[in-house]
C-alpha cells in the first residue's frame, strides 16, 4: 500500500512535526478554555481563604464573616416575608402629570404676597402720559349754507381755514365739524382725537 510519499524517512519526519503541532496548539488553547493561566495545586485548591481578625487589647470582638449561601433550595419563608412588604409611597402619582394646588385667597384678603406686589408692580404697563392739549381755537363759520362745512382756528396770530378732513399747520387733522365743536387730531403726535368748543372772539 503507497501513501503517495516516495520515501518512508520523509513520512515518519512529517507525522511526528504534525503530532508537535498540535501538541503545542493544544497548550495554546487549553488556558483559553480553563479561564486560569496558573492552575493552583491540590494544596492551595483545598486551602480555605483567611479573614483578618484584630489582635488589639480591648478591641471587641469581630463580627462574623458573611459568607454567603450557595444553597440552591428555594426558601418560602423569605419569600412570603418579602410579598408583604407593602410601598407606603407619599400620595403622588408620578405616571399622571398634575398641577400644582391652588391657593385660595380667603374674603377681605388680596390673597397676593408683597413680593407678588413687588412683581406685579415691576411688570405692570406703564399709563402712556396724556397727550398735550392743541394749541388751536376754533371761533366761527367760514362757509354758507349748501357748501361744505369750513371753519376758522386760530394759533397765536396765524387764522387758518379748514374743512373736515384737511390739514392745519402741517400737523392738526380736522376729523369732524359739529355746530357747537371740532374735533382735531395731532397727527405727528399720534395722540387721541381732542374735541376744541367753539369760542367768540
Amino acid at each position: 500500500m503507497q501513501l503517495g510519499f516516495e520515501n518512508k524517512k520523509q513520512t515518519t519526519w512529517a507525522a511526528v512535526l504534525g503530532v508537535v503541532a498540535l501538541l503545542a496548539l493544544a497548550y495554546e488553547l487549553i488556558p483559553m478554555f480553563t479561564g486560569s493561566s496558573t492552575p493552583l495545586s491540590n494544596a492551595q485548591a483545598a486551602a480555605p481563604v483567611a479573614t483578618r481578625v484584630s489582635t488589639r487589647p480591648g478591641a471587641k470582638s469581630a463580627k462574623k464573616p458573611h459568607v454567603e449561601n450557595l444553597d440552591p433550595t428555594l426558601r418560602l419563608d423569605l419569600l412570603a416575608s418579602s410579598e408583604q412588604t407593602l410601598y407606603e409611597g407619599n400620595g403622588r402619582n408620578i405616571f399622571v402629570s398634575q398641577a400644582e394646588d391652588v391657593v385660595i385667597p380667603k374674603p377681605g384678603t388680596s390673597g397676593a404676597t408683597d413680593v407678588q406686589k413687588a412683581e406685579e408692580a415691576k411688570y405692570r404697563t406703564p399709563t402712556p402720559p396724556p397727550a398735550p392739549p392743541i394749541p388751536l381755537r376754533f371761533y366761527g363759520f367760514a362757509s354758507s349754507a349748501g357748501e361744505p362745512k369750513k371753519i376758522f382756528l386760530k394759533m397765536g396770530e396765524d387764522v387758518f381755514v379748514a374743512g373736515e378732513g384737511e390739514i392745519v399747520d402741517r400737523r392738526y387733522k380736522v376729523i369732524r365739524i359739529s355746530p357747537t365743536s371740532v374735533e382735531i387730531q395731532d397727527v405727528v403726535g399720534s395722540g387721541p382725537p381732542q374735541s376744541i368748543p367753539l369760542t367768540q372772539g
